[in-house]
């Protein structure tokens, strides 16, 4: 999910619905991923109602307290939902504790795996993030998702410019860019639709030909 989700459309809740219905189950187990904010408990405390309300099982891993064990607790999940917030500082302590192994295992078995923002870009070969101060960057990330993912196209006016310039500078692979709204549902490495949960979002694919940016819209579904 480019952006919104259950921070910005907290009564409806449209694409965090799409998710479980992924599952095909009544009362999903849904364990949230909060590292990026480091865990903050307001966030914490959104996740919890939204998919409360949604009829799911809610859990939380934390990673700044005793951590529990995290192979039992992320291979038996439908869904894995990770928030937004600084994916280098996130990526980081995941590796320490050797979450993407885990995640990788879950997603190979089955398990939904989502994320909004940071919880995007994580699984692409690169994405494009916030987590610098000073300016937009390219960052490796966990190379599930072939080539690069850029959320907030439409809600951050840097992030169209700036996805740009990687591109143009050929520092980053050709992209889905995400508006607020929108979100890509790949199986496997398969991109299989883009879903907007409101009118005017989009998912792009985004490349450098021939020197200058070609941009498309990619087909959405409205949900």
């Amino acid at each position: 999910m480019g952006g919104g989700g259950l921070s910005s459309e907290p009564e409806t809740l449209p694409l965090e619905k799409y998710i479980v219905a992924q599952t095909r189950r009544r009362h999903p187990a849904v364990c949230f991923l909060p590292t990026a904010t480091g865990e903050s408990d307001a966030y914490v405390a959104k996740f919890y109602d939204a998919f409360t309300r949604l009829g799911c099982r809610p859990g939380v891993v934390r990673l700044f307290a005793r951590t529990p064990d995290l192979r039992r607790i992320l291979l038996n999940q439908d869904i894995i939902y990770v928030g937004g917030g600084n994916t280098k500082s996130m990526l980081a302590v995941w590796r320490e504790w050797g979450i993407p192994r885990l995640l990788r295992r879950a997603w190979n078995s089955g398990i939904v795996l989502a994320g909004i923002s940071a919880g995007a870009i994580c699984w692409f070969d690169v994405g494009v993030t916030d987590s610098y101060a000073d300016r937009l960057r390219a960052l490796p990330c966990l190379g599930f998702l072939p080539g690069t993912c850029c959320p907030h196209y439409d809600g951050e006016k840097e992030r169209r410019p700036s996805l740009h310039r990687l591109l143009s500078r050929g520092d980053v692979p050709a992209a889905i860019a995400l508006d607020d709204g929108a979100a890509a549902h790949f199986v496997g490495r398969r991109l299989h639709r883009v879903v907007v949960s409101r009118a005017g979002a989009e998912g792009y694919r985004v490349l450098s030909r021939r020197d200058r940016i070609v941009e498309t819209a990619l087909p959405s579904v409205r949900i």
